[in-house]
């Protein structure tokens, strides 16, 4: 799997990279389909504490998975999104099974 890494007036993290890495490669030990993965770090100023946003959007067979999380931090936006991508997933093999 090819991982790009995007970053929105953030500046390029080796340990954010790592995390969301380790995190997208055991996806991808448990779902092989996966071809790519396009994670956007983006910080937002706004009123509340939340404002970090993790963006990844994954190419697999058929339409293209996407999920956005918004947290304090850009740690749990990250585990966050991956979570979702593996609910998304998980509906995804359901599908590609049953055809």
């Amino acid at each position: 799997m090819n991982i790009n890494f995007e970053y929105v007036d953030v500046k390029a993290s080796a340990r954010l990279e790592e995390l969301a890495t380790k995190k997208l490669e055991k996806l991808e030990d448990k779902y092989d389909f996966i071809v790519r993965a396009d994670v956007f770090l983006k910080k937002e100023n706004n009123a509340s504490n939340k404002g970090f946003i993790c963006s990844i959007k994954l190419s697999a067979p058929g339409p293209l998975l996407f999920t956005e999380t918004n947290s304090n931090k850009f740690e749990m936006s990250i585990v966050e999104s991956i979570e979702d991508l593996e609910r998304q997933l998980e509906k995804r093999k359901g599908k590609l099974k049953s055809h």
